[in-house]
């Protein structure tokens, strides 16, 4: 069964005056996947993104995102789209029922709090204010608002950065989920053992070029067959399943 092209990136470039941050780069993103961005600080990561989110003007090339062109509808793309805001759009004095209500209103959608937080475990902090969570409930939550315009497509930059284990695969469980409901996620993390569990493909970026793109299996297997050997013996677990195992159960709830 053929799979649709959601996202297509032909020949993107983005200059600041002679700099190119982004360097004609192309890419395709299938409907349904999980793709990440993987790369150095000041790779253009956050760059590219950020335009194809309409957040930031390109300089050249082509973005069609669910049929629509970026440079003749890029109001059908917001539409569609679902983006983490900084955290600095949540009010402090309202809590995360009156905050899911501001967005929906914002969006011009009428949803249900309750069943909005059902979603990302948050239920029993509903009349608790943001600044009251803990890190892995406050990307949670993030998560939700991204959820708000019930969008095809969802953008989550680097979204465990700071979280504790637990809550870092907490967020894995809750992504994949998403996914599951039938959202396309693109992901940009500086976790590869996060991309390697969650992404299906993954594009490589350095100096704001994309130097390879493929499964995470398969950019592995094409390194040993390379000849690649890691100096030291790979164990069957690491230190942070010994942390999990330790401290409780993959999906416990935070406090």
């Amino acid at each position: 069964m053929a799979v649709n092209t959601i996202i297509s990136v032909r020949n993107l470039t983005k200059s600041y005056g002679n700099f190119e941050a982004v360097k004609g780069i192309s890419f395709e993103v299938k409907e349904g996947e999980i793709f990440g961005l993987l790369g150095p600080n000041g790779a253009g990561k956050s760059t590219t993104l950020e335009i194809i989110e309409t957040l930031r003007d390109k300089t050249g090339g082509v973005i069609v995102v669910d049929g629509f062109d970026l440079d003749k509808a890029p109001g059908e793309i917001k539409k569609i789209i679902g983006v983490q805001l900084q955290t600095s759009g949540y009010y402090p004095g309202l809590n995360l029922t009156e905050l899911i209500e501001l967005f929906g209103g914002l969006y011009n959608r009428t949803i249900d709090p309750l069943q909005l937080l059902d979603t990302v475990n948050l239920r029993d902090k509903a009349k608790a204010k943001y600044k009251e969570l803990s890190g892995g409930q406050k990307q949670r939550f993030s998560i939700a608002t991204t959820l708000i315009n019930q969008p095809r497509i969802i953008f989550l930059d680097e979204p465990t950065t700071g979280l504790d284990p637990q809550a870092r695969r907490n967020l894995w469980e809750l992504i994949k989920d998403i996914r599951q409901k039938g959202t396309t996620v693109i992901i940009t993390t500086h976790y590869m053992d996060e991309a390697e569990v969650l992404c299906d493909r993954v594009a490589i970026i350095d100096s704001g070029r994309i130097i390879a793109l493929e499964s995470p299996d398969k950019l592995i297997d094409n390194l040993v067959a390379g000849g690649f050997e890691r100096p030291k013996e790979v164990k069957k677990a690491n230190l942070e399943d010994v942390f999990i195992q330790l401290t409780g159960h993959t999906l416990r709830p935070e406090h």
